[in-house]
């Protein structure tokens, strides 16, 4: 069998531009946590934080503009959703869609809190952070197979099925993303699926905790480092590890591995407690250099799920 034709599987999910602490548009939520919620008070970090930069790339060719205010109680961003580094070329052979000025914008809370309840994102339901340059990031796809694997678009729509395509990490599909795991959706929205390697290079902290951007629940999103012992930042610093594994055997009606290897989709790959660093939801509790008494933080990991795609903090 030939694999989707790249125009089918360029498309992902209509973007929910306005992340609030209020509505962060949740697909689900499940109850995985037991005891007492706790906050943290974010207040002083990165406030000001403020972006304008002409971006030369082809692709762009415009300035990215990205400001962070804090009220008493909220984190706010405005920004116009155009990347301030290098990016790939749009449009590409896989990927039919040009990058266009948005009105991003996003309400959190500063003093974020860890609750019994996970909220998870699915396709079209909000999503569960943005970085610091105001791009969104945007882990999961709306493209989908049936069981057959014979009907498989990038749209969700009619023709699809139940099995969720994974955008980074494997070979069946192509979504025509650039270096910084990022591609852009029908509309213009350029936005991340895994580790955003250009604004990494320009945050510049080198083999060490970086921030890069805040969730929908306002906990703080770090790229790929970590203490090796989360609560002693004297400890090495190491690459941290996601506890999600790919399964040992498909599930029952998933498309044959044959034409599709295991990977291809979302539901190959299970969580084992325990397994890596990181909880579900690619998290973790621990110090980092602006929390030094420690805080609740997601982790952009370089393997499955690359971006939290649910958030163990309160968004409404």
């Amino acid at each position: 069998m030939t694999k989707n034709t790249p125009f089918q599987l360029a498309v992902t999910g209509a973007l929910a531009i306005l992340l609030s602490a209020c509505g962060g548009g949740s697909s689900s939520t499940t109850t995985t946590d037991s005891g007492t919620s706790t906050s943290t008070s974010t207040a002083g970090v990165l406030c000001d934080y403020a972006s304008s930069l002409f971006n030369s790339s082809p692709s762009v060719n415009a300035t990215a503009t990205a400001r962070w205010s804090c009220s008493s109680t909220q984190r706010s961003l405005a920004a116009n959703g155009l990347p301030d580094h290098a990016v790939g070329t749009f449009p590409n052979s896989d990927n039919p869609n040009t990058i266009s000025a948005q009105s991003i914008a996003l309400s959190a809370s500063l003093t974020p809190k860890k609750t019994t309840v996970n909220t998870t994102f699915g396709p079209g339901a909000g999503k569960p952070g943005i970085a610091l340059n105001g791009i969104v990031f945007d882990p999961g796809t709306a493209g989908t197979c049936d069981d057959s694997g014979t009907r498989c678009q990038g749209g969700g729509g009619p023709g699809g099925g139940t099995w969720t395509m994974e955008a980074l990490g494997q070979t069946s599909f192509r979504f025509g993303t650039d270096s910084n795991n990022a591609h852009v959706q029908p509309g213009g929205v350029y936005h991340y699926h895994g580790v955003p390697e250009g604004l990494v290079t320009k945050v510049n902290k080198g083999t060490a905790m970086s921030l890069i951007g805040w969730a929908a629940d306002g906990f703080p999103i770090y790229a790929r480092y970590g203490y090796t012992t989360a609560t002693d930042a004297n400890s090495a610093i190491k690459v941290l590890a996601s506890s999600y594994k790919l399964k040992t055997l498909p599930d029952a009606n998933r498309p044959a591995t044959s034409m599709y290897p295991m990977g291809a989709f979302t539901q190959d790959y299970e969580y084992v407690l325990g397994l890596g660093d990181l909880d579900e939801c690619n998290g973790r509790t621990g110090v980092t250099p602006e929390f030094p008494a420690g805080i609740y933080h997601y982790v952009a990991t370089d393997t499955f799920p690359y971006l939290h795609r649910c958030v163990k903090g309160s968004v409404g």
